[in-house]
């Protein structure tokens, strides 16, 4: 998969976001335009398999990642460094 150029910084910002329980894929596609296959293929690029692999298991447990399987609407966690 063809992935956009990003710089360094801004490639530690989305792998935050994605280790973030409460960071759904949505708040990262709506401030870096990735979408979620494009989130994962970057993690896998940029991380140990071991580490992805923990990651994806993380990340196929939480309900939290995808704001349609969410059972809460209001109190949302928004870091300090997210634009929305």
């Amino acid at each position: 998969m063809k992935l956009p150029d990003l710089d360094s910084q801004t490639i530690d910002r989305i792998i935050e976001m994605a280790w973030e329980d409460r960071t759904s894929f949505d708040a990262i596609e709506a401030q870096f335009g990735l979408l979620e296959k494009e989130v994962i293929a970057l993690m896998r690029r940029e991380m140990k398999e071991s580490s992805f692999q923990m990651w994806r298991e993380r990340v196929t447990k939480r309900a939290t990642k995808h704001l349609s399987k969410r059972e809460f609407i209001a109190g949302r966690f928004k870091s300090h460094n997210q634009k929305t």
